[in-house]
């Protein structure tokens, strides 16, 4: 026995789609390899120019804030300039600057410095770094625009 109103109520199967891992797994696949090849670069960076002990974390520092630079300059280019394929925006954006930059190294040599005995030294570090990171996507954006485009915003 049915209930009342429910005798023409029919369910259908759903209309079969793609799979969601066939179509995330190009993406998972080249933020894999971007992140990969932007570790890498940060990695030999960090050997090229060691922080000693207790020492301001330069490398680090210039890595964030010349990523975010770069970031800057990408996002424009894939928003104003030309149409990117779906997955240079992952690569590059995410794999390989989210690779490269490294906010997570920037709280550690915080630590560090505070736990050296240089409390003033990690708060400036803080504080450059956010003002640097910050400044650096906003003024590199704003160049390639008026650069790239002819326009300023």
């Amino acid at each position: 026995m049915t209930a009342p109103g429910t005798e023409s109520i029919s369910v259908r199967p759903a209309a079969r789609r793609r799979s969601e891992w066939r179509t995330q797994a190009p993406v998972v696949a080249v933020v894999a390899l971007g992140g990969a090849l932007g570790a890498s670069g940060r990695y030999a960076l960090t050997l090229a120019w060691p922080t000693p002990t207790g020492g301001f974390p330069w490398a680090t520092f210039w890595t964030n804030v010349s990523g975010c630079a770069v970031i800057g300059v990408f996002m424009v280019l894939i928003t104003d300039v030309w149409a990117a394929h779906r997955l240079v925006r992952p690569f590059f954006g995410t794999g390989v600057l989210g690779g490269f930059t490294t906010f997570s190294t920037w709280a550690v040599d915080i630590r560090r410095l505070t736990d050296a005995g240089r409390p003033a030294a990690g708060l400036a570090y803080l504080a450059a770094t956010l003002l640097g990171a910050l400044a650096a996507v906003w003024l590199a954006s704003a160049a390639a625009r008026r650069v790239l485009t002819g326009r300023r915003r």
